[in-house]
């Protein structure tokens, strides 16, 4: 039985956060899938990397986000972080069981169901693999199938500061890529929002018999689907508008968006209060 949301308001945006830019490659495949849908975007870069960081502190920071996007009128989340969604995916459901939540999940299944060699990559963060969905992915569609496993650490950092391609991005996927290739590689999952951004490097350091797989086609084909079992597909006819919040900074966060995906907002400041709330800055 489908689970009823928390606001049956068609007109209402969709929530969407990340620890800080990766999560806009999923706000790209989102505006492009539902060019009619607004969207609310939080980058928690004052936290920024998420994938370093304790379990239980992702928990806490994805809940306070998520209370931030229902008192802003959200009427589904998309939680477009690899980390967040290891880490808080299945609390978060069980702590607002009447909203729709969409999550990352590596996307191993596609990899191994289409292997020739029997061996696929999967590069993501350090607490996307200690969580339980990613073993979860693994042992239901991998068994049969070599999984290796890169945490790439650095890259997220690199692509926060726009470097993404850049000497030491290259240096951190060859680094990563290299060992795989030489064990006959011929899928490389890219289980961090913030990688398909340097998906190009990946592809010349990878080589073209090596194909690249990134979910946020399925997690924008996802959103859709949920949105119309529950009725929620908006009921406007013009272009969504987009709004873009950071715990970071806001101009950068503005300027990260229009080089990344081509999008002009206004960033707007958020700040993190004492008692663990997430609310507007001055």
């Amino acid at each position: 039985m489908s689970r009823a949301v928390h606001m049956p308001d068609p007109a209402a945006p969709l929530g969407v956060f990340d620890s800080g830019v990766g999560g806009l490659s999923v706000l790209r495949a989102l505006r492009a899938h539902l060019p009619r849908e607004n969207l609310i975007f939080v980058a928690d870069q004052g936290h920024i990397p998420y994938g370093p960081r304790p379990l239980a502190e992702v928990r806490e920071f994805s809940e306070a986000i998520v209370r931030f996007l229902l008192a802003e009128g959200a009427k589904l989340i998309v939680v477009a972080c690899n980390t967040a969604s290891a880490a808080a995916l299945a609390h978060l459901r069980q702590t607002f069981p009447n909203v729709a939540f969409v999550g990352m999940e590596p996307a191993v299944k596609p990899a191994a169901e289409t292997t020739q060699t029997g061996v696929v990559g999967v590069i993501a963060t350090r607490a996307t693999f200690q969580g339980e969905l990613y073993a979860s992915v693994v042992e239901r569609f991998a068994q049969d199938v070599r999984v290796l496993q890169s945490t790439c650490p650095g890259l997220v950092e690199e692509i926060e500061a726009g470097n993404t391609d850049g000497v030491e991005a290259r240096r951190i996927l060859e680094a990563a890529l290299t060992p795989m290739l030489a064990e006959n590689i011929d899928a490389v999952v890219l289980g961090c929002t913030h990688y398909p951004f340097v998906e190009r490097l990946v592809r010349e350091i990878a080589g073209e018999g090596v194909r690249i797989i990134e979910p946020s086609e399925a997690i924008a084909r996802r959103t859709e689907w949920l949105l119309q079992e529950h009725g929620l597909e908006t009921p406007n006819r013009a272009e969504g508008w987009t709004r873009g919040l950071t715990t970071g900074q806001a101009q950068a966060l503005s300027d990260q968006m229009r080089r990344l995906i081509g999008v002009t907002v206004e960033g707007e400041d958020l700040i993190w209060a004492e008692e663990g709330k997430l609310t507007y800055g001055s």
